[in-house]
């Protein structure tokens, strides 16, 4: 994979692209929110934060992968659910920018990411193929709008975001009759840090078998 740092004025948001090698047109997008330890200023100093976690650790310089993972960086005064229409704005612009897949485009973050993307995906349900939220919460009473196959996870140790976020969400998604596209993994023993259990090939390889009808 190619690394990218794209942290100019212009940007919505400063971010890392990992792009592959043989780039070409409408592969799936992936965009992955952080969480609130790597938040910055887009600078060169503290861009790289964004990787710390998630599928950094899968889209290696060494792999080569058909899919472009998107990191965007959010600002150390703020947090993703502040940022809705900016988000939205920011992932039409990176399908548009990479000639990306509008039918594969997949939406990720854990912690602060992961209420980003619960809050994101209840926003504007028609922008993704998928999502995955990692120990984050959402908006139960609004479940219904979530139509796209979702898979989320949470640590039954969690003490800083409650797994009670995660379960409200996946039962509000249950008694709007959701079946086996909305998966969860409540991992034993898992803290906060559920994240090193969920962003995987697994994880990767169901993300990319999904796609809008």
């Amino acid at each position: 994979m190619i690394k990218k740092i794209c942290n100019d004025d212009a940007q919505i948001f400063p971010y890392i692209a990992r792009l592959p090698l043989n780039m070409k047109d409408n592969l799936p997008i992936i965009i992955q929110l952080h969480g609130a330890g790597e938040r910055g200023m887009g600078t060169d100093k503290d861009i790289g934060l964004v990787e710390v976690h998630g599928f950094s650790h899968v889209f290696t310089d060494e792999a080569e992968i058909e899919c472009i993972l998107i990191q965007p960086q959010c600002r150390p005064d703020s947090f993703w659910v502040a940022h809705i229409q900016e988000l939205r704005l920011f992932i039409q612009e990176m399908i548009r920018t990479y000639n990306a897949d509008e039918n594969r485009v997949y939406l990720t973050g854990l912690s602060m990411g992961g209420y980003g993307t619960w809050y994101t995906a209840l926003a504007f349900p028609e922008l993704f193929a998928a999502i995955a939220p990692v120990c984050g919460g959402g908006m139960p009473w609004m479940a219904d709008r979530l139509t796209m196959p979702i898979w989320a996870f949470h640590g039954t140790d969690d003490d800083a975001v409650l797994p009670s976020n995660s379960i409200d969400m996946i039962n509000a998604l249950r008694r709007c009759g959701r079946g086996d596209d909305v998966k969860f993994t409540l991992k034993e023993h898992v803290g906060h840090n559920v994240w090193e259990y969920a962003y995987g090939q697994e994880l990767l390889d169901w993300l990319l078998a999904q796609k809008k009808a």
